[in-house]
């Protein structure tokens, strides 16, 4: 299961600084979103969805003594970074916000997320046609890769250069004819120039390089909006967060082939949720794939984090993920055995682990374990299955009675008892039964015998 981990980690250009030094850029980076996502996490958050509400706006300016134009950039950044989670008009801290201050890899993938998402960091300039601009985000890798192969600073001609070069194969490769001197300038794009930064080449004369001269512009701006290089006079330089990163990248192409479904750069909970409806041979494709572009370390860390949230989908997969890890997962799934909601999961993983068939592997769990473990999978199906699967579950409990059952689901005290009687009681074809059930989760939610 672990060949694939087996080839030595690539080690980082000369002059990279160590992990520890590249996360204390990064929290210095993110230090503005930081100390937002922690006033949006507290008892005076906003509870409101991006963009920042006008009020909770005033609220924040005012108590983190910054101006309503940091609020809001640091808001944006601390979405992008995953330090603060929308659920519907709440904004709730991110895992990574809590790891924040002691774990390096958390602060890295945070800011990494945030350099992904640079063109969203910075707005394009007004005016410009969407597809140029998304030319121009897709051409952006390969000017990083000669910032990165330069290992110094670069001029702006030479970036602008290979910036053209590409967007011209891009319209090569979409048969477009490219427009060049003289050519008027298309419809859209000439509609929404403005008056205090043109479009060159809506103007008479613009031309290709115009545009890409102004795009190369607002792309280095961007990049270094987010730390990842510095501008100097007619010239760039990757910072070393951004050398890293580009680095980083580089490596992850190696192994990509690896991942037919695309789900290698994602996030654990991403890749997971992509892989969610793959039969159990793809899936562990692209567990291997995604973790091969990932230390064994980070994760396992990132896949246990996913394990922990709310989502019970999410923790059943991410435990078949470190299924393929194997052994250098041991420590950390022994680890996780004190966690009530991950004891059950964890057990099973170690029995397969030792060598128990997997259709005994359930011998290793107690009866109250055996039922928590029910009404987690339960949750997984109500949130992500259809109503028979949830009924057909009804067959897969210890008990071999529902009124035992509904007994022992009342004692074993899941989080998410009583939504999951509701949807099966909503699901289930036998009046009587579902009579049962509902009064079960009624008993259950006000706290009844």
């Amino acid at each position: 299961m672990t060949t694939r981990r087996t080839r030595p980690a690539p080690r980082p250009p000369e002059g990279t600084p160590p992990r520890a030094e590249l996360a204390r850029q990064a929290r210095t980076v993110l230090a503005d979103a930081v100390r937002i996502a922690h006033w949006a996490a507290g008892a005076h958050g906003p509870g409101t969805t991006a963009p920042l509400a006008a009020h909770a706006l005033e609220r924040a300016a005012t108590a983190l003594e910054l101006s309503p134009a940091q609020v809001r950039a640091g808001w944006d950044r601390a979405r992008l970074a995953g330090l603060i989670e929308l659920h519907g008009d709440t904004a709730r801290p991110g895992w990574r916000l809590r790891a924040w201050d002691r774990d390096d890899s958390a602060v890295l993938r945070g800011w990494v997320a945030l350099f992904d998402a640079w063109s969203l960091v910075h707005a394009a300039p007004a005016g410009i046609e969407a597809g140029a601009v998304a030319e121009a985000v897709e051409a952006v890798p390969q000017v990083l890769s000669l910032l990165q192969l330069s290992a110094g600073p670069v001029t702006v001609p030479a970036l602008l250069d290979l910036l053209g070069q590409r967007v011209a194969e891009l319209h090569e490769e979409r048969c477009e004819v490219p427009l060049g001197p003289g050519r008027p300038a298309t419809a859209a794009t000439a509609a929404g120039a403005t008056a205090d930064r043109p479009d060159p080449a809506a103007t008479t004369g613009g031309t290709d390089a115009d545009l890409n001269a102004l795009l190369l512009d607002w792309a280095l701006e961007g990049l270094a909006a987010v730390g990842a290089l510095t501008l100097g006079h007619g010239h760039a330089t990757l910072t070393p967060l951004g050398n890293w990163a580009v680095w980083v990248k580089l490596e992850q192409i190696c192994v990509a082939a690896q991942s037919p479904a695309g789900n290698i750069e994602q996030s654990a909970a991403d890749m997971l949720l992509g892989c969610a409806r793959l039969t159990p041979g793809p899936a562990r494709d692209e567990y291997r794939a995604w973790l091969a572009a990932r230390t064994v370390g980070s994760a396992v860390a990132e896949l246990l984090a996913v394990a922990r949230g709310q989502d019970a989908l999410l923790r059943g997969l991410a435990f078949e993920a470190l299924r393929v890890v194997g052994a250098p997962a041991e420590p950390e799934v022994r680890a996780v055995l004190a966690e009530p909601s991950l004891r059950p999961y964890a057990l099973l993983w170690l029995a397969e682990y030792e060598g128990n068939d997997p259709d005994d592997a359930q011998d290793v769990l107690s009866r109250e374990e055996a039922t928590w473990l029910w009404v987690d999978t339960a949750a997984a199906v109500a949130d992500h299955g259809e109503t028979g699967l949830l009924v057909r579950h009804l067959d897969t409990a210890v008990q071999g009675t529902v009124p035992a059952l509904l007994d022992e689901v009342r004692a074993v005290g899941h989080p998410r008892t009583v939504q999951v009687l509701v949807a099966l009681a909503a699901a289930h074809p036998d009046p009587a039964l579902a009579k049962a059930v509902r009064r079960a989760a009624f008993q259950v939610h006000t706290g009844g015998a």
